[in-house]
């Protein structure tokens, strides 16, 4: 089949390597320049199976409370007179519940170990160079209170075949020695020795050019305007996307089949056509550092529970990311929150990068309330989901790749997820499946 990927993310340039796995002649449209030009870009970079429990969750509701309000807070919801940003609150706040957060758990798992199985073989396969490191991400705790709501969380991850194992403060320091200068302050952590981190921008990008060396198609500087239709129920079908060309022309471009994987900017282009997909963007941000002191820089992936923050080492670049900002689609730098950010890093590491020169970004995390994307079928016989993967778009990435090409190909994805439009099925332990290269 003619297959149009609609976003050149992480999970659509997936999508399209995976497509023409399959056997499809693949298109993908881009408005930016490239691939991975927005929020794929300069994310926290870690592929972080064992640490992706929801934002809902039963002690989120007074979190928010707490923050409202604080410009540096990790999470900031700036009421807007926007229904759906009322609306997905409303969800969220109905996904905080024990039971729909351990529900949520096991399917954000399930695709993310599919999905990191999924990377290592394309990995493999590819030779693709994005400053991998497989010495996994270690969580730390300042609040004693937090470490403990966590012994729960780390034992439901170990029941799903997570090796995900809780820590002494000694602990912590010993396999992240950098985190000396803040010993006194950390009470407990948790590290998972088979999770990774890297430069999701450099995969992207390279994984593209690869897709692009086996006869994938990139249309960049190509905007989508909408989505035109014929039929209706059982006969309703995509015919074409209408879409401005680099030289400002608008045409319509055919296909046999869709897939969406335009992130948070996939809502406004499917809501005309009755599909009311429940994703808010989150503004996320992020700082990258220069290291200038590589023994004073941490080496392995670190979570600062108390700060919401994640740090990964990027070869002679420190990159820390975090926070989110529900304030709609701007994508405007707050100086507040990103010099919290530096302040944060330089307390944590001292002396290590150059603090006077940081890069700073933001981009837009498609959230959903329980955190679990879409990823299958519409009520259009030939428009496929794979977006509102939140923050663990990296994570999730290449296995959502490689589900929805089996989908649009008429075949039951390995992995056991309750992939939209689809039966559901509940997954199985997660040490049960492993994942060989395609």
């Amino acid at each position: 089949m003619k297959v149009i990927v609609l976003g050149s993310g992480i999970i659509g340039t997936a999508s399209a390597w995976f497509l023409n796995k399959s056997g499809h002649d693949v298109t993908v449209i881009e408005r930016q320049p490239g691939a991975a030009q927005e929020t794929s870009f300069a994310n926290g970079c870690q592929i972080s199976v064992s640490h992706a429990e929801p934002w809902a969750n039963p002690a989120a509701p007074m979190k928010v409370l707490k923050w409202l309000g604080k410009e540096d807070a990790p999470l900031l919801y700036r009421f807007r007179p926007e229904w759906l940003q009322w609306r997905w609150g409303m969800h969220f706040l109905r996904e905080c519940t024990p039971g729909r957060t351990a529900k949520n758990i096991r399917q954000i798992v399930a695709i993310s170990e599919y999905s990191r199985q999924t990377l290592q073989a394309l990995r493999a396969e590819t030779g693709v160079d994005y400053d991998c490191l497989t010495s996994g991400i270690l969580h730390f705790y300042t609040d004693k209170a937090d470490f403990e709501e966590s012994l729960p969380a780390a034992k439901l991850m170990r029941d799903l075949g997570c090796p995900r194992d809780s820590i002494s403060a000694d602990e912590v320091v010993r396999i992240e020695p950098a985190l000396a200068s803040i010993r006194d302050k950390i009470v407990g952590g948790d590290f998972t020795a088979t999770d990774e981190s890297g430069d999701v921008y450099k995969f992207t990008s390279g994984l593209a050019k690869k897709a692009e060396e086996a006869g994938v198609k990139f249309e960049f500087n190509t905007t989508v305007t909408r989505l035109l239709t014929e039929g209706t129920g059982a006969l309703a079908k995509i015919t074409g996307v209408e879409v401005i060309g680099p030289d400002g022309r608008h045409q319509v471009l055919h296909a046999d089949a869709f897939v969406m994987a335009m992130g948070s900017f996939s809502v406004p282009l499917v809501k005309p056509l009755g599909i009311d997909l429940m994703i808010y963007p989150g503004k996320g941000y992020s700082a990258t550092y220069q290291v200038t002191d590589s023994s004073a820089a941490p080496t392995v992936s670190l979570t600062d529970d108390g700060y919401k923050l994640v740090v990964s080492r990027l070869g002679d670049r420190l990159r820390v990311a975090g926070t989110c900002e529900l304030n709609g689609y701007t994508r405007d730098l707050n100086t507040t929150r990103c010099e919290a950010i530096t302040r944060r890093t330089q307390e944590l590491f001292p002396g290590a990068c150059d603090y006077e020169n940081p890069t700073y970004w933001t981009g837009l995390r498609p959230l959903t309330p329980s955190n679990v994307p879409y990823i299958g079928k519409t009520r259009f016989s030939n428009l496929f989901l794979n977006t509102g993967h939140g923050t663990l778009g990296w994570t999730m990435g290449c296995g959502s790749g490689r589900a929805i090409a089996d989908i649009v190909s008429g075949r039951q994805p390995e992995v056991e997820f309750a992939f939209t439009g689809m039966p559901k099925r509940e997954p199985k332990p997660l040490h049960t499946t492993r994942i060989m290269p395609a």
